[in-house]
């Protein structure tokens, strides 16, 4: 319009504003209000705070401050919401200070804020987690002599829970008690929840009984949450008990209310008891072989439980209650603590049993396997899974190549590099180095092979057997021994390399080189159909 000779007017500025504001563009709302001052267009109050509002929403806090400051100079008088929306952007940004200077001026120009504005306030910053500023909010409110309400105290209280400071939850709720309000029973359970969290199970109880004395019915996350408190403090008949309470109050208990118990029993080594259990859960429709693989699996995620874990295991194993997952959790866990020789015992365990491994199974024997020196058998495994159209976990990938290349098998290394990235969808990166060096050693130069190599060091994956692995099979394909060994040099130069390793690529270059240059004869004798020949006149050096 301007082009046109005519100027914008409010009205136009005011839909270019509602529209920016409404699709949260701040910085486009800002651009289009430094327009309006350029065209000497001044907004009204309502169109201020609609600016102010949208710049606050999008984190713009200070250019909504800049926008006050304008409308301050502009002469006009602030409204209750105008006040509103600084105050509560005041308070998301943590600016306390401010806001109150801001809710000083509210009070002396216009009104004091009612019990909904105070509210907000303190919703705003116990979701910023500002609890010092609630509480500072808080002393106004009862300086201006508003009377908090029930939704104000069971935000304050919540926030305070959350934030731990329990002292200060239960004297407003005691509060909240004396004045006669209705407390809701999300408040008890917050509250239960906090106690147990600060190990103060009696007075959770206390909350429990009051709870019931008011007509109410507890839910099962507050009887999750005691449960849970009793036997951190190893009173686990009394949690067994509560137990029984939610299935006769058909509160339908699940694997969170259980576990805690089934945890206890196992440390105190009450099995009986623990069998007892398994057997009411059960009885009750509890799907108890599920349970106890989500059991085990957070058991042992503390290493000193691993030994309990197995004694809880075997004994359970007699009664029946085994799985393959399971079995693999118990495997991973010890395969993680480093007791590899206990992992293949559960293994051949396993499949002296009915029950058949699975790949991730296969996979974690895989690990333990290689870590044994027993690379043939780990190499059965990974025909297994194979045979079951599966994919290794990315580990045992890893760990198959490194023992393959220990024993020399560089071809079969190779080979299981391009099958994990050609089945995976983001395999190791050392294995994506390994295919670079390989079509690195294309060329038949040593540099190019380096680069790679210096690249893998700098990006923080220093060249291993698998990585040299590449090296010796590229240059034995696409070059020669020189120039493999010139790589080795520089690796050595760089001091990436020993001597000692040098000599055994060095070793490996010449056997692979070898092998390769027999196949390569062979394949020729084959092809002139000499192979029969040679047979014909005793020769016994070629395969059969």
């Amino acid at each position: 319009m301007d082009s046109q000779g005519k100027p914008p007017s409010e009205k136009q500025f005011e839909i270019l504003i509602r529209m920016h504001a409404d699709a949260n563009r701040g910085l486009r709302l800002y651009y289009v209000y430094e327009k309006m001052k350029k065209f000497g267009v001044k907004p009204r109050v309502f169109l201020y705070n609609k600016i102010i509002d949208g710049l606050v929403r999008t984190d713009h806090l200070d250019l909504a401050l800049s926008v006050y400051d304008d409308f301050w100079n502009d002469g006009l008088v602030e409204d209750s919401v105008t006040y509103m929306i600084l105050i509560k952007g005041l308070c998301k940004a943590g600016r306390i200070n401010e806001m109150m200077e801001i809710l000083a001026k509210m009070r002396a120009n216009l009104c004091k804020p009612d019990v909904f504005a105070y509210t907000a306030m303190v919703k705003i910053l116990v979701l910023e987690g500002n609890l010092d500023g609630c509480l500072g909010v808080w002393e106004e409110m009862k300086r201006d002599g508003v009377e908090a309400d029930v939704m104000a105290y069971g935000t304050l209280v919540t926030g305070l829970c959350k934030g731990k400071r329990m002292d200060k939850a239960f004297e407003l709720f005691q509060e909240m008690k004396a004045k006669g309000f209705l407390i809701d029973r999300a408040i008890y359970g917050v509250l239960v929840e906090s106690f147990v969290a600060c190990g103060k199970v009696e007075s959770a109880c206390g909350l429990l009984k009051d709870l019931i004395d008011l007509g109410y019915r507890a839910d099962l996350r507050i009887y999750n949450s005691l449960i849970e408190g009793f036997c951190s403090v190893k009173h686990v008949d009394k949690a067994h008990k509560l137990f029984f309470i939610t299935l006769q109050e058909d509160l339908q208990p699940d694997f969170g209310t259980v576990n805690p118990i089934l945890v206890s029993y196992a440390e105190m080594r009450r099995m009986e008891d623990f069998s007892k259990l398994l057997m009411q859960m059960e009885k009750f429709g509890f799907s108890v072989i599920n349970d106890l693989s989500s059991f085990f699996s957070s058991f042992v995620c503390v290493e000193e439980r691993i030994p309990i874990a197995l004694d809880v295991f075997r004994d359970l194993k007699v009664k029946g209650y085994c799985s393959m997952s399971i079995y693999n959790i118990l495997m991973g866990a010890l395969k993680k603590s480093g007791d590899v020789k206990l992992v293949i015992s559960l293994f051949d365990e396993m499949k002296s049993t009915q029950i058949e491994p699975d790949s991730l199974t296969y996979s974690i024997a895989i690990e333990c396997l290689v870590v044994l020196g027993e690379i043939k058998e780990a190499c059965t495994c990974h025909n297994k899974i194979m045979e079951m159209s599966c994919l290794l976990s990315i580990d045992a990938y890893c760990s198959l190549t490194k023992g393959l290349s220990k024993i020399r098998e560089i071809d079969a290394t190779m080979m299981l590099i391009c099958d994990c990235l050609s089945s995976v969808m983001s395999g190791p990166m050392e294995f994506k180095y390994s295919l670079t060096i390989l079509h690195a050693t294309k060329s038949g130069q040593a540099e190019k092979a380096v680069e790679v190599l210096d690249e893998m060091a700098q990006e923080g994956f220093p060249p291993s057997d698998v990585a040299y692995s590449a090296v010796i099979s590229g240059f034995c394909k696409h070059g020669t021994i020189e120039e493999a060994r010139k790589v080795f040099s520089s690796m050595q130069e760089r001091k990436l390399l020993k001597e000692s390793d040098a000599i055994v690529y060095d070793d490996m270059l010449v056997e692979h080189m070898q092998k390769k240059t027999a196949d390569l004869v062979l394949s020729g004798l084959k092809f002139f159909g000499l192979e029969r020949k040679l047979k014909a006149k005793g020769c016994n050096l070629l395969p059969l």
